[in-house]
């Protein structure tokens, strides 16, 4: 089995066309070990309190757990870290007005797991993708990723090709990558979690971005209540989903769904349009000759 060699930061444009190419890359060493270290603390009491998953995909010696957004705030710059943010909509924003969250899910893959099964994140949208992307994700070592401890399994060049549960051993590569780093890969990359064949268990957490008219794999609105949600920026409460996804995909009262979190708002509001420019100007058109 190969072994992935990370690549250093490089420009935005440069990283879209290695995921272009490859399905994946690896950028090493884009956060300073004072915020992963905070992040762990955040995510600390969680993990001693969450038992191991529970099914045959999710493994039963591997804890997961989502709602990242209000559970780590330390983790927040990194999903607006702007090198990932531009890379992610290089290559989603031809498909989509605006970008958003899909999951956030920490996973700690413990002592002895074996490796999970190959699969596709974009499985979860059953529709034919015709070559469009539907889902960027950004997998954060919080600790080494290692050969030996369950560094993700990769498919180069999978993402162009149908599902295939048992690719061949010279095709795989590991995304071996120190701590601090992220592995940026499709929805449509054949990946898996490998095998941890160490005495440690091994933590990293996925940030997923998917197409904004797409329904979300973790259900945000639960996730970060409207009492966390009052106290993120702007930017973050977009890519969580209190946006509109032109046209009028996700308004509050037809009106834009930041609305819904201030504490003073009216009961009744005036429904606005939220349309493409190009539908304004043939709304703009077709009133003229009117």
């Amino acid at each position: 089995m190969n072994t992935q060699t990370a690549i250093n930061p490089v420009p935005a444009e440069s990283i879209s066309e290695t995921l272009e190419r490859d399905g994946y890359v690896v950028i090493e060493n884009l956060f300073p070990s004072t915020v992963i270290d905070s992040i762990e603390n955040e995510l600390g009491s969680y993990f001693d309190r969450t038992p191991d998953c529970e099914g045959l995909f999710w493994g039963h010696n591997t804890k997961r757990m989502g709602g990242l957004i209000r559970k780590a705030p330390s983790s927040h710059p990194l999903i607006t870290h702007p090198l990932v943010l531009d890379a992610v909509k290089q290559v989603l924003e031809p498909y989509c007005s605006q970008i958003q969250i899909n999951l956030t899910q920490a996973i700690r893959i413990g002592a002895g797991e074996r490796q999970q099964v190959f699969h596709k994140d974009d499985e979860l949208f059953p529709v034919e993708k015709n070559g469009a992307q539907f889902m960027v994700n950004a997998m954060w070592a919080l600790d080494d990723f290692t050969e030996e401890n369950g560094a993700t399994l990769l498919v180069p060049g999978s993402h162009t090709k149908p599902v295939e549960r048992m690719p061949n051993s010279d095709e795989i590569v590991k995304a071996v990558m120190p701590r601090g780093s992220v592995l940026l890969y499709f929805g449509s990359l054949l990946h898996c979690g490998g095998a941890n064949t160490t005495s440690q268990s091994r933590t990293g957490f996925v940030y997923s971005y998917s197409l904004g008219w797409l329904r979300q794999a973790e259900n945000q609105f639960l996730a970060v209540p409207p009492e966390v949600a009052r106290t993120l920026p702007d930017e973050l409460l977009d890519l969580i989903g209190y946006s509109i996804h032109r046209p009028n995909l996700g308004w509050y009262e037809g009106q834009d769904p930041k609305t819904a979190l201030a504490l003073d708002r009216p009961d009744v509001l005036a429904a606005q349009d939220f349309l493409p420019p190009e539908a304004e100007e043939i709304l703009r058109q077709y009133y003229e000759a009117a």
